[in-house]
This record gives structure tokens, C-alpha cells and sequence, in this order.
């Protein structure tokens, strides 16, 4: 069966699952990785789903711990690693770009990055232990969908401040057409899906794409490969509460 080399690359970034590529990929294609972001983000969706009907017999606050547990996992802590590196520079980097970015490159974690990274698994936990003991598998795959659904968006919206590194390929290399065609289906599917209750988590997504949005353009002028892991993260767990609270 043919699968997209561009979907390995992106399967391969965002996951720890066993993919090997053999060759290295060529910009073009890791550019175009971006594309399938919300796919692999379906795959990881389905994947919760299926655990968290599987354990649908555990008791709760255990149930929801190793969903979250699993969650973590297979994605390898790769958003939360950029939202504690954001959380570290935001608060050290005083306002200022360049200290800012100096510190993301910092491999320790600070205070500011381990209070953010604890409030952030509390309200996933929280929100998941809900989400479980209601049956709301939806909530288990759509999240996932729509977080990596904000990358595409934001890499097409917004300028990349470093010069190297796998964000610059993505910016330079991603199809601009092809992003919007991506953004607008992965929007329609969602509304299809959950119907009426889609404007308010469509709307409190956006919500936080524009205002983390403003934040780094602020600051930094643009997005970093950090910053777009934070948006992810932070997305994440807003969704999360807003389908809890949601019923």
C-alpha cells in the first residue's frame, strides 16, 4: 500500500511510533509534512478513543491517568516540551525578542516551565476524567485533530523568526493552497460532526489561536517551533475543558 512520504515524515515527527524513512527527506516533502498533520492527529484521536473505551470499566481518576499517561507517550512530550520552553522564556525573557529566544535554545527547565506544565496536566486530567466517565469518545479525537490543525494554520498566518532548523523548512516549504484547502475541510468535518455544539469550541479555538498569535508576534515578530508546540498544548487542554464543561 502506498503512503504518502510526506505523512511519514509528519507520523514520524509527531509520534513515537516505530517509523523508519529510509532516506532522508528532502525539503519539499518535509514541507509538505505539515500538510497531514490533522491526519496524524485523527490517528492519535482514535488511538485515546480506543484505549478509553477499552478502560471504560477503571475507575475513574485512574482511567483518566493512563489515558493521559498514553497520551503523553505517543506523542513523546513533544508540545509539552515546547510549551515549557515558551513558559521559561515568556517570564525570563522580560519582554525582551532576543533574550526571549536565547532561552527557548536552553535545554533546563525553570520554575515557570514546571508550574505551567503541572497546572496544564492537572486541567487535562481533570477534563479527561469527565470526558471518560461521560463516554464522550468525540472529545478524545477531535481534540487531538483540531490541536494539530493549528500549526498548519499558524505557519501559513504568521513569519518564522530563526533562519535553520525543521520550522524554517515547514515555513518555507509549505503549500499555501493546499494549507487552506487542508484548514477548511478539517473545519467542515468537525462541524459535521458534533453539529451546533461546533461553534463554541470552533470559536474558543480560535479564541486562542488569535491571542497566542498576538502574543508571539508581539514579542518575537513571529513563531518558533516552541511556540507552535505551546500553541498545540494550550489549545489542547482549553478544548478539553470546554467539551467537559460542555456535558
Amino acid at each position: 500500500m502506498f503512503v504518502p512520504r510526506p505523512f511519514l515524515i509528519a507520523l514520524q515527527f509527531l509520534t513515537t511510533l516505530p517509523i523508519q524513512i529510509k532516506e532522508p527527506p528532502d525539503n519539499e516533502a518535509t514541507g509538505r509534512s505539515l500538510l497531514y498533520y490533522p491526519l496524524v492527529g485523527l490517528l492519535l484521536g482514535l488511538l485515546l478513543a480506543t484505549l478509553g473505551w477499552f478502560g471504560s470499566g477503571m475507575p475513574a481518576s485512574l482511567h483518566a491517568a493512563v489515558v493521559l499517561s498514553f497520551w503523553v507517550a505517543l506523542t513523546g512530550a513533544l508540545h509539552l516540551d515546547g510549551l515549557a520552553d515558551s513558559a521559561d522564556a515568556w517570564l525570563g525573557g522580560l519582554g525582551d525578542r532576543q533574550k526571549t529566544l536565547a532561552i527557548m535554545k536552553d535545554p533546563y527547565c525553570g520554575p515557570a516551565a514546571v508550574i505551567t506544565l503541572l497546572l496544564v496536566l492537572l486541567i487535562k486530567f481533570t477534563a479527561l476524567e469527565h470526558l471518560l466517565t461521560t463516554g464522550n469518545w468525540g472529545a478524545l479525537v477531535l481534540t487531538p485533530v483540531l490541536g494539530r490543525t493549528t500549526p498548519v494554520l499558524l505557519f501559513l498566518t504568521t513569519p518564522y523568526v530563526r533562519s535553520n532548523g525543521l520550522g524554517s523548512l515547514l515555513a518555507d516549504y509549505l503549500p499555501r493552497r493546499a494549507s487552506v484547502v487542508i484548514i477548511l475541510f478539517t473545519l467542515v468535518a468537525v462541524s459535521l460532526f458534533i453539529g451546533v455544539a461546533a461553534f463554541w469550541l470552533l470559536f474558543t479555538v480560535a479564541s486562542v489561536f488569535l491571542a497566542l498569535r498576538t502574543l508571539m508576534l508581539r514579542r518575537l515578530g513571529g513563531v518558533t517551533g516552541d511556540t507552535a508546540g505551546a500553541l498545540v498544548e494550550i489549545s489542547e487542554t482549553v478544548m478539553l475543558l470546554t467539551l467537559a464543561l460542555m456535558g
